[in-house]
């Protein structure tokens, strides 16, 4: 008899939830046994567990009461009342997942029943997207392109002071503004919206500098916006490079060079393709245009111009989950959804990215998108 646990808050563990499609924010557990699913939750949340929650059967902590009773902490509670489920069984270990609690395995522990950890578990059910998935996916992908839109015609259609900075509605165009302007759009289209990016100029030569400060005129902007829907919870992930006014001859050779390398990326992504042949095709042209891999050495000039990441990652509940798109990255699945997202970034001239989401099919990989342009600026 073989038993699988996957444990600890629904509303948190994108793992569990993806098994169970319900979020519950108090500590639970499903036990998985022969086919069977027993999912072990809050009293008060089990009419509607019943009701949506994919289980066969749904039973709270209380209903597996060990000898000692059950603590008041509630996380230990439901771990003890899983471990006691368990032990019922006559087993004498389970199968787990990454993302297990200690207080579940203490628990069990305590009952005489091992935990075997299994890497795989859950990441294979969360590659392959369903239809529904990619559904979530692709909304959340085009209203994440529509608030960078936003973002890019605003600074598009600034004005410069003699100074060279940005102004809009008569006040300092920042990136702390823009920022204000994307989370509200997708506020509005009900969003839950990280810290995103808006790097200017140098700034941008650090791939995950969020930005700060004024923004100037002739310089790149990077704009990378991850949101994660409220209602589904599927993340969307898109990067633009915008500049105001004209756009310097490095950025333009560095522009035609990224856009290369993600059409070169896209063309080799495929359903058993792996991730480290779709990286080595981005970072190939990378080359061939004359730029540099890798982080720079402390010695480094800052006319040095890399790429310095991978070429991108998988997406679904979690915003970045495998497979990843670098050296020793996966064979691709039908169903994966990733980003492929070559950049380049130097210290004297800023950064640049170009990010889209795809679904990889037999053939090919399908843009999730809206279509968003890749060109460098809004007119």
């Amino acid at each position: 008899m073989t038993i699988t646990l996957i444990a600890g808050i629904p509303a948190t563990n994108d793992t569990f939830f993806h098994a169970i499609r319900f979020a519950a924010g108090d500590p639970a557990a499903l036990i998985e046994c022969d086919g069977h699913r027993m999912l072990i939750i809050r009293d008060i949340e089990m009419a509607r567990a019943k009701a949506s929650a994919r289980a066969d059967e749904v039973r709270c902590p209380a209903d597996f009461m060990p000898t000692g009773g059950l603590s008041g902490d509630r996380e230990t509670a439901t771990a003890q009342a899983t471990a006691e489920a368990i032990r019922q069984r006559g087993v004498d270990a389970v199968r787990s997942d990454r993302t297990l609690p200690l207080s579940f395995v203490a628990a069990l522990g305590e009952v005489g029943v091992a935990v075997n950890y299994d890497a795989n578990l859950g990441v294979e059910e969360r590659r392959v997207k369903d239809e529904a998935e990619l559904d979530s996916l692709r909304e959340a992908q085009i209203d994440t392109q529509a608030a960078i839109a936003q973002a890019c015609e605003t600074i598009a259609h600034a004005t410069a002071d003699c100074d060279g900075l940005l102004q809009h509605d008569g006040d300092s165009l920042t990136s702390e503004r823009v920022r204000t302007l994307i989370d509200i759009h997708l506020l509005a289209a009900g969003y839950q919206n990280p810290t995103c990016i808006v790097a200017g100029g140098p700034q941008g030569a650090d791939c995950h500098n969020v930005g700060q400060g004024a923004l100037r005129t002739g310089e790149p902007i990077i704009i990378d916006v991850f949101p994660r829907s409220k209602s589904t919870k599927y993340n969307g992930d898109c990067t633009r490079m915008v500049v105001h006014g004209e756009v310097p001859p490095a950025v333009e050779r560095m522009h035609a060079a990224v856009l290369a390398a993600k059409i070169a990326g896209e063309q080799v992504a495929k359903a058993g393709a792996t991730g480290e042949s779709v990286n080595a095709a981005t970072t190939a042209v990378i080359i061939e245009h004359g730029y540099e891999l890798g982080l720079p050495a402390e010695d480094a000039d800052a006319g040095r111009i890399a790429m310095v990441h991978g070429t991108g990652h998988g997406v679904g509940l979690s915003v970045h989950e495998p497979p990843l798109l670098d050296i020793g990255g996966p064979p691709l699945l039908t169903g994966d959804v990733i980003t492929i997202e070559p950049g380049l970034y130097g210290p004297a001239v800023g950064g640049l990215r170009l990010e889209d989401m795809v679904v990889v099919t037999e053939s090919g990989c399908e843009d999730l998108g809206s279509g968003l342009q890749l060109g460098m600026c809004w007119t």
